[in-house]
């Protein structure tokens, strides 16, 4: 069997198995261009396989092979996928406990994103436990030894109830928000968009999730449908319990009030392609960090 069909097989297995997301499917091509060893993808450079030919290789990257398993992130929600990313590394054994990350300049790059939001997402992590920053001689940002191990509190989580929850949100939400759009609000309607959206933008870390949650619901119940508003709010119950499992990150919250307005935004004025985008979008972040704490 060539090695392009054993992990061809492989993906096939795995989206049977109800876990295939992106990341797998970049996982995929990333492995088969490296291998190949034709060219470097999207700027990344991949290690040289011991069967190539003088010449046919890119240099070895100074942190292994590994470390060209990183892809640049796809944009819109730069700092949850970084966390994603480099959560997915570090539970795929890239980057292993205790072990030392890449200089910021290179991780930078190798994902495609600032380093002002690079250490944005290496504070979080390091604030909930992930990393941890050794000064000195051989000071740097550190896997925690600790790094790969569930709350031990909590049941086993099957990645396939994972996937359903964000599959079902990611096709009922952004059509509540579409419809919203489209409604012909009254002012109270209007007024209560406008409220949710004001208690969530201004609730602490404490308390955000109940707003949180409230608002996504008022989006629903703008559509006009009962039935939309019975499926989010149950839909939500569901991603609640996984959002208790992860850490509230504080960049993150900033950045899902700045969706959260433009979904609202976008409502209000009756634009409903702009609507269902924006709520896309902010879905995709939420998703990136479940799929980067709980994978």
């Amino acid at each position: 069997m060539g090695v392009k069909t054993f992990l061809k097989n492989m993906m096939t297995w795995i989206t049977i198995g109800g876990v295939s997301n992106g990341f797998f499917d970049d996982l995929y091509w990333s492995a088969w261009v490296a291998w190949r060893q034709q060219r470097p993808v999207n700027g990344l450079t991949y290690w040289r396989s011991p069967h190539s030919v003088e010449g046919d290789a890119v240099p070895d990257s100074p942190f292994g092979p590994s470390f060209s398993m990183l892809r640049p992130v796809r944009g819109g929600n730069a700092f949850e996928e970084t966390i994603e990313h480099i959560l997915q590394t570090i539970k795929l054994g890239i980057f292993a406990p205790a072990e030392k990350l890449p200089p910021e300049r290179e991780l930078a790059e190798q994902l495609g994103v600032s380093r002002a939001t690079l250490r944005d997402a290496l504070g979080e992590l390091q604030s909930a436990g992930y990393l941890e920053v050794q000064r000195g001689r051989y000071g740097g940002t550190y896997v925690s030894a600790s790094a790969v191990q569930r709350q031990p509190d909590q049941g086993p989580l099957d990645p396939a109830e994972v996937e359903d929850v964000l599959l079902f949100r990611s096709i009922i939400e952004p059509a509540a928000a579409s419809l919203a759009a489209k409604a012909d609000l009254s002012a109270a309607a209007r007024r209560h968009l406008q409220v949710c959206l004001s208690e969530v933008s201004a609730s602490p870390a404490v308390g955000y999730r109940p707003r949180d949650a409230r608002f996504h619901i008022a989006v629903a119940e703008l559509s006009g449908s009962a039935s939309l508003v019975g499926a989010v709010a149950e839909t939500r119950s569901r991603l609640n319990e996984l959002l208790d499992r992860i850490p509230l990150l504080s960049t993150n919250l900033d950045h899902a009030n700045e969706q959260h307005a433009e979904i609202a935004e976008a409502i209000l004025r009756g634009d409903a392609p702009a609507a269902e985008r924006a709520t896309i979008e902010h879905l995709e972040g939420t998703a990136s960090l479940l799929r980067g704490f709980l994978a």
